[in-house]
C-alpha cells in the first residue's frame, strides 16, 4: 500500500511541476516575438500573406488565447481579416477529460470570397497545387486500411457520450462578401452577431441571432433577428427548440420597394434515432398572411405518418399583394379576393397524407371536404363540396369601348402572328394519378346561373376522363362527359353532351344579351378530335349534334312578313299591314348538324309555323363565324288576315324563299331576309299551280256543258217517247 501511495504521490508532483513549467512558461514567454516565425510558417505552407498586426496573448487560467488585428491575403487582396479572437478553455476541466470552453470571442470577421471571371473561387487557391508526384501519392491508398483511405470507419456501440460545455459564445461585427464576376451577382452578409451561454449537452440554452443580408441582383436586403432556446441530447440525435421568435425585415426590388416583415414563432423537436419530430403552435405570417400548425410526424423515410392541423386564417389577397408591392389584381367587383381562410387536419397511414374536416372560404363562397395525397405514386383524391359561387365577379374589369376594340384587335394579330402552343402538358398529364370529385350548388359564369353542378374528374396513365358534368339551368338540365386520351402525342377528344328542356330566351339573354329565340331545346352532341392545339382540335372535329325545340318563337324576326311579301307578289296586290310585330311561332322545330372539321352542315331543318312549314338547310362555319343558311316557308294554309296574302289555289304549297346568311357575331337580328333571287322558282311553282287550275277549271266547264247537252238530248228523247204512249 505504501508503493501505490507513493505511486500517486509522484504522479500528482509530476502533474504540479507540469502545470507550474506551463505556467512559468506563459508567463516569461512572450508570443509576440514569434510573429514573424508564424507568418513566415503560414507563408511556406499556403498561399496566403498572414499580417499579425495586433498583440498576442495567452492565459492560464483559464487556458486561452487572444489574437488582435489580424489578417490574411491573397494575391494581394484581402481574403479574411478580424479585430479579435479569444478562446478560453477551463484548465481544471482538462484535468478532469471533460473540456469546457470558458469563453470564444470572434470580433470583427471581415470574409471576402470572390469568383472571378473564369469562375475560380479565390478560396481555392488558398493552398498551393501540389506536384504531380504528390498527386499520385494522394490518389494511392491501395495499400491503406479502408479507415486510410477515406471510408469512414463504422462507429462504435460503445462509444461514451460527448460531454460538451461552452460557457460563453460571442461573435460581432461579422461581415462576409461573395462576389460573382460571372453574373454580376453579391452578396452580403453583415452586422451578424451570436450570443450564446451555458451550452451543455443535455440542457436548454438560450440563443440570440442578429444579421443582415444584402443582394446586388435583385436588390434586395434582409434584416434579421432570431431569438430561442436549444437544447441536444448528449448522444446528438435528439434535438429540441422552444420559444422560437424570428422576425426578418425584408425590403428591395422583389417587393416593389416596399418593406415587409416575416415572422417564425413556436417549437419544434426531432428524434433522429425514433425518426420523429413535432412542431408545436408553430406560425409563420408574411405580411397579413398567417399559417398556424401544429404536426407530428413518425418516419423520416419514404412513408412518414403525419398527424396535426394546418390553417391559414383569414386574410385579404388583395392587401397582401399590396404589401409585397406586387400589382393589384383588378376585378369587376372591387370587394373580391378580400377574405380567403384555409384549415384542415392532418392525417393519415403511412406513406399517405390525408385532410380531414377540410374548410376553405373564398370571400361568401364556402368549400368542405377531402382529400388525400398518397407519397408512393402520387395519386391525389378530392372532394369538395361548395355552396354558391359567382365567378363573374372575379373577372377582370370591362374596358370601354374603344380600349375593348384595341384589346381584341391585338388579340386577334397575337393569335394570327404567334406560335401556337400546346394546350396540354402530355408527359406531366400522363404522371397524374386523380379522383376528383366537386360539386357546387350554384354558380354564375358569363351571366349564366347554374344550379347543383356535380363533376367527377380521373387520371390515370395518360387517360383523363371526366366522367360526369351535370347541372341544372334555365328550367332544364344538361350532363356531359369528356375522355382525352393522352397516351400517344396526338391526344384523341371524346366529348358527349345531353341538354334537355333549357329554355334558350333568358339563357341566350344572360350569356349574350340576345332575344331572338326562345323555346326548350334538346340537344345532343357526339363528337370526336385528335390534336393538342385548338386549330388542330377545330380542323379535326368529327360528329354529329341533334337538336329540337318545342312551342317556341323567332324574336326579332317575322317569318310571316316575308311569306307575305311573296304572296302579295304572287297576287300582284300590295300589303295593307304595317303592325307585324317581331315575333314568328313555332312548334318542334329540329335539326341534325354533321361536324366537319370547322364546319357544322345541317341538311334537315325543319318546324312547323302557324299555316307554313319550315324546311331549310345550310352550314355553320365556326372559323370565321359565317352563317349560310337556305330557308323554305312552305305554304300549307292560311297565314295571315291581309287580303294580298290570301292563300289561293295556286299558292298553296308554294315555298316562299328565305335566306341566313353572314357574320352571327355580328348583329344575328339581320342574318334573315327574303332570298329574291330564288323567289323566281316560286313564280315558276305558282304559275304551274295557276296553270292547272285553269286546265282544270276549262275540264270542268267542259264537262259541264257534256253534260248539260247529253241531258237536253234525254229530255227531248223521252218527252217524244211519252207524247208516243199518250196518244
Amino acid at each position: 500500500m505504501k508503493a501505490v501511495r507513493y505511486v500517486l504521490i509522484a504522479i500528482v508532483a509530476l502533474i504540479v511541476l507540469a502545470v507550474a513549467a506551463v505556467a512559468i512558461a506563459m508567463a516569461v514567454i512572450n508570443p509576440n516575438d514569434y510573429k514573424p516565425q508564424i507568418e513566415q510558417a503560414v507563408e511556406k505552407q499556403t498561399n496566403l500573406d498572414l499580417i499579425l498586426e495586433g498583440d498576442i496573448g495567452w492565459s492560464f487560467i483559464p487556458l486561452g488565447l487572444e489574437l488582435n488585428n489580424v489578417e490574411a491575403t491573397l494575391d494581394g487582396d484581402r481574403l479574411v481579416a478580424l479585430d479579435r479572437l479569444v478562446a478560453q478553455v477551463d484548465f481544471w476541466s482538462l484535468i478532469a477529460m471533460s473540456p469546457q470552453v470558458d469563453t470564444f470571442v470572434l470580433d470583427g470577421l471581415d470574409a471576402r470570397l470572390v469568383v472571378n471571371e473564369q469562375g475560380v473561387g479565390n478560396w481555392t487557391r488558398i493552398m498551393p497545387e501540389p506536384a504531380s508526384g504528390d498527386q499520385q501519392a494522394a490518389g494511392d491508398t491501395s495499400g491503406q486500411p479502408p479507415e486510410a483511405a477515406g471510408q469512414p470507419a463504422e462507429p462504435s456501440g460503445n462509444a461514451e457520450p460527448l460531454n460538451f460545455n461552452v460557457e460563453n459564445v460571442q461573435i460581432s461585427n461579422a461581415q462576409v462578401h461573395y462576389t460573382d464576376k460571372t453574373t454580376g451577382q453579391a452578396v452580403t452578409l453583415e452586422d451578424f452577431t451570436v450570443n450564446a451561454s451555458d451550452i451543455t449537452l443535455g440542457s436548454e440554452f438560450p440563443l440570440e441571432i442578429r444579421f443582415r443580408v444584402a443582394t446586388a441582383k435583385p436588390v434586395f436586403e434582409v434584416d434579421g433577428t432570431i431569438n430561442a432556446r436549444l437544447a441536444a441530447n448528449e448522444a446528438l440525435n435528439e434535438f429540441a427548440v422552444s420559444g422560437l421568435n424570428a422576425v426578418f425585415d425584408m425590403t428591395g426590388e422583389p417587393f416593389g420597394g416596399k418593406s415587409v416583415t416575416a415572422k417564425l414563432a413556436g417549437s419544434a423537436t426531432a428524434n433522429l434515432e425514433d425518426e420523429t419530430a413535432t412542431l408545436s403552435d408553430f406560425t409563420a405570417s408574411l405580411a397579413n398572411l398567417s399559417l398556424n400548425t401544429s404536426l407530428n410526424v413518425k418516419g423520416f423515410g419514404d412513408k412518414p405518418a403525419l398527424d396535426g392541423t394546418l390553417a391559414i386564417d383569414e386574410f385579404s389577397l388583395k392587401t397582401l399583394l399590396d404589401n409585397l408591392g406586387q400589382p393589384a389584381i383588378e376585378t369587376r367587383d372591387p370587394d373580391v379576393l378580400t377574405a380567403l381562410a384555409f384549415s384542415t387536419g392532418i392525417g393519415g397511414p403511412a406513406g399517405k397524407i390525408e385532410l380531414s374536416d377540410l374548410s376553405l372560404k373564398l370571400d361568401n363562397t364556402s368549400f368542405t371536404g377531402s382529400g388525400s395525397y398518397t407519397l408512393a405514386n402520387s395519386g391525389v383524391v378530392f372532394n369538395l363540396q361548395g355552396d354558391k359561387l359567382n365567378a363573374d365577379r372575379y373577372l377582370p374589369p370591362k374596358a370601354e369601348t374603344a380600349d375593348a376594340e384595341t384589346a381584341t384587335a391585338a388579340a386577334e394579330n397575337k393569335t394570327t402572328s404567334g406560335p401556337e402552343s400546346d394546350l396540354l402538358p402530355l408527359e406531366t398529364l400522363r404522371t397524374l394519378l386523380l379522383d376528383i370529385d366537386v360539386g357546387l350548388g350554384q354558380l354564375i359564369v358569363s351571366n349564366l346561373t347554374i344550379n347543383e353542378i356535380k363533376a367527377s374528374t380521373t387520371a390515370k396513365n395518360g387517360l383523363l376522363k371526366v366522367d360526369e358534368f351535370s347541372g341544372k339551368l334555365y328550367e332544364g338540365s344538361f350532363g356531359a362527359n369528356v375522355t382525352i386520351d393522352a397516351r400517344t402525342d396526338t391526344p384523341k377528344w371524346t366529348v358527349g353532351s345531353d341538354v334537355s328542356n333549357v329554355q334558350t330566351l333568358p339563357l341566350l339573354t344572360d350569356l349574350a344579351e340576345l332575344t331572338m329565340l326562345s323555346g326548350g331545346a334538346n340537344i345532343k352532341i357526339n363528337a370526336t378530335t385528335t390534336g393538342n392545339r385548338l386549330s388542330a382540335l377545330r380542323s379535326n372535329a368529327d360528329g354529329q349534334i341533334t337538336f329540337n325545340l318545342a312551342e317556341g318563337e323567332f324574336r326579332e324576326l317575322n317569318l310571316t312578313r316575308m311569306a307575305c311579301q311573296g304572296i302579295a307578289l304572287a297576287n300582284q296586290e300590295q300589303l295593307s299591314t304595317t303592325d307585324w310585330g317581331t315575333t314568328t311561332p313555332f312548334n318542334d322545330m329540329r335539326g341534325t348538324l354533321d361536324i366537319n372539321g370547322n364546319v357544322l352542315n345541317n341538311t334537315s331543318l325543319v318546324a312547323a309555323l302557324a299555316g307554313m312549314k319550315l324546311e331549310g338547310n345550310g352550314t355553320v362555319d365556326m372559323a370565321q363565324s359565317l352563317l349560310n343558311y337556305e330557308l323554305g316557308l312552305r305554304i300549307v294554309g292560311e297565314i295571315h288576315r291581309d287580303k294580298a296574302c290570301r292563300v289561293t289555289e295556286y299558292v298553296k304549297n308554294a315555298v316562299i324563299p328565305v335566306e341566313c346568311r353572314g357574320n352571327f357575331s355580328e348583329n344575328p337580328a339581320k342574318l334573315c331576309s327574303f332570298d329574291g333571287s330564288r323567289f323566281r322558282d316560286t313564280l315558276t311553282t305558282m304559275a304551274k299551280n295557276a296553270a292547272k287550275a285553269k286546265v282544270e277549271e276549262k275540264v270542268d266547264e267542259a264537262k259541264a256543258k257534256a253534260e248539260e247537252k247529253v241531258k237536253e238530248k234525254l229530255q227531248d228523247e223521252l218527252g217524244d217517247k211519252l207524247k208516243g204512249l199518250f196518244k
